[in-house]
């Protein structure tokens, strides 16, 4: 089986291998280790290895694994990528750097009050539900004007935009649109791209992408 730091040093070689047609530097993508469902000595190896980016689905599982795993590695800087109930909004607050998945009004609001309570602005990517798909959550594409606006005026600092395209389909078209939208919108970063198609999200202006199976193997 190949070690943590093989994986990652793949990783990061397809990352900067996407960016040279792209005219773009490595460093400008952000490498999410999407460390959600696996327990802390799979994820050990990576911080050994010096990442540093993970990002976690569930607000009580991101605390119980990364309380203890931040008092060895203060430096971490946690994502969180799942979608986020407006009542773990104090909790995803205090324990993340950024928020991936600010899709409707009452999150936006919750967020919001969390934020001024504890004083702590914490980036968001506003989620966009760029297939049209009513199972998935994010901003109708339509209305993402206006809640960007929203946003603006709660004071939340907007990190970009994030997208999960619909699965089975080419997702080039859906990465194309959401880099559309984000200049559209006079916003910079672009989080999209998972295990199987970060390099073609890369290649259309990815700042972001959040990687799982290709770091730590499939889950058990």
């Amino acid at each position: 089986m190949e070690s943590a730091a093989t994986r990652l040093e793949e990783v990061q070689a397809n990352i900067a291998r996407m960016c040279r047609p792209a005219r773009r530097e490595p460093e400008d993508v952000t490498l999410i280790a999407v460390s959600k469902t696996h327990p802390i000595e799979r994820i050990e190896p990576l911080l050994e290895a010096g990442h540093r980016v993970f990002g976690e689905n569930r607000v009580q599982e991101a605390e119980s694994k990364w309380t203890p795993l931040r008092e060895t590695y203060p430096d971490t800087e946690l994502h969180l990528i799942g979608q986020l109930q407006s009542n773990k909004a104090d909790e995803a607050v205090a324990l993340f750097d950024c928020i991936h998945s600010l899709d409707r009004k009452s999150l936006l609001k919750a967020l919001a009050k969390a934020m001024d309570k504890s004083g702590r602005r914490v980036p968001c990517f506003v989620q966009v539900n760029i297939g049209d798909e009513d199972q998935k959550g994010g901003c109708p594409i339509a209305e993402l004007p206006d809640f960007l606006r929203k946003v603006r005026d709660a004071e939340i600092p907007v990190a970009g935009l994030m997208c999960l395209p619909p699965a089975d389909i080419e997702p080039a078209p859906f990465f194309a649109l959401l880099a559309k939208l984000a200049q559209d919108n006079g916003v910079d970063g672009l989080s999209m791209g998972m295990s199987g198609d970060y390099e073609t999200a890369v290649q259309l202006g990815a700042t972001h992408v959040r990687v799982g199976t290709a770091l730590f193997g499939a889950r058990e």
